[in-house]
């Protein structure tokens, strides 16, 4: 019997605590409410005007603007070249000299033989003055002389042709040759490339078709070279649309006074159609809902939401048509815990964001 007194007192001890328990807890939730919600702590920044920048990302392949595989047109034996790989020639400096011996001999016995011919024709025309020699004979010395002229000229050809020269200023290429080596027409001696300006070739989708025009910025970048951006123009427009890839054919001329680009290397491009001055915010800052975008913004200590219309994003950054004003403080951390009236506490952090400022790339 004691045993059954005993559990009905502890029975009533828990439930006594429990009542004192839970009327705390619910004295201290009037509490808490009655003196509302805290500030939310947040980071703000101001819309700053900068270069905004509409472009088109493509990739393309850099040729010279000037190249050619040089060979010989005449047998021979080498006995003199420049053909130093990666040397500056200029236009006209000689490369290359086969052994031209006899094409010079050639050269002295034509020139002999005209000499000799216009002596006889100017012998000839005197003789003529007193019709001591018929006309048909002067004509067949004046054929003669002409006939020797052009002997002389295919004769000073084919000396030319034991010398290779470049036919314009650039950079020369590989070659195995070496004095000695005995070459036959069409041996390829080197290359020789045009590299001050290169050409790069790509595409650009059909889309922006409207907004390509002649001398548009074009920027490149290659993996070789990944912290240098190396600038030119837009110089040639394709005529037809690719059937496969509906885009256009274009070509520009990149800046390369360094020598660093080289023909057949792939290069990262990016055409530049349109350049103004925005307003742009960090990227952070934007909420996206659905079709809706929105950012908040801080006024008297509360925070309001504000519908946004974004233009060009760039990395970090991103600009900012409508909705917000280059004077308003615009919410970059903890917005996406707010609505609209909300209580903030701004704090002031220099290192709330990196600053990335970087050109738009649009694809």
């Amino acid at each position: 019997m004691w045993k059954q007194w005993l559990t009905a007192a502890v029975l009533v001890v828990v439930a006594v605590g429990g009542a004192y328990i839970w009327h705390t807890m619910d004295a201290g939730s009037e509490t808490e409410g009655s003196s509302g919600p805290s500030a939310s702590a947040v980071n703000v920044v101001t819309p700053e005007l900068d270069t905004v920048r509409d472009e088109v990302s493509a990739v393309g392949s850099l040729q010279a603007l000037e190249a050619v595989e040089l060979t010989t047109e005449v047998s021979g034996r080498v006995v003199e070249h420049n053909l130093a790989a990666g040397q500056r020639v200029d236009e006209g400096e000689l490369l290359l000299r086969l052994d031209d011996r006899q094409a010079t001999a050639d050269l002295r016995v034509i020139e002999s033989r005209l000499a000799d011919a216009r002596r006889q024709l100017e012998r000839a025309n005197r003789l003529r003055t007193n019709n001591s020699i018929s006309q048909s004979q002067v004509d067949e010395l004046r054929t003669a002389v002409d006939v020797a002229l052009a002997e002389r000229e295919a004769a000073r050809v084919r000396l030319e042709n034991h010398r290779i020269v470049a036919p314009f200023t650039g950079v020369i290429g590989l070659s195995d040759l070496s004095v000695g080596a005995y070459v036959t027409p069409g041996t390829m001696i080197t290359t020789l490339d045009a590299t001050d300006r290169m050409e790069l070739t790509f595409s650009v989708p059909e889309r922006f078709l409207g907004q390509v025009s002649l001398g548009q910025v074009v920027r490149g970048n290659s993996p070789a070279w990944p912290d240098e951006m190396f600038q030119g123009e837009l110089v040639e427009l394709g005529t037809r649309i690719s059937e496969l890839s509906r885009s256009l054919p274009v070509r520009a001329l990149i800046d390369n006074p360094e020598g660093r680009l080289r023909p057949g290397q792939f290069m990262s491009a990016s055409l530049t159609l349109r350049e103004r001055e925005a307003l742009v915010i960090p990227e952070q800052a934007v909420l996206i809902r659905g079709d809706d975008k929105y950012v908040f913004t801080v006024d008297e200590g509360v925070a309001r939401r504000t519908r946004v219309t974004l233009g060009t994003r760039m990395p970090g950054l991103v600009e900012v048509v409508s909705g917000i004003s280059d004077s308003d403080r615009v919410i970059i951390t903890g917005q996406d815990r707010l609505s609209s009236g909300d209580r903030v506490d701004v704090k002031e952090e220099d290192n709330a964001i990196p600053d990335n400022r970087f050109q738009a790339m649009e694809s």
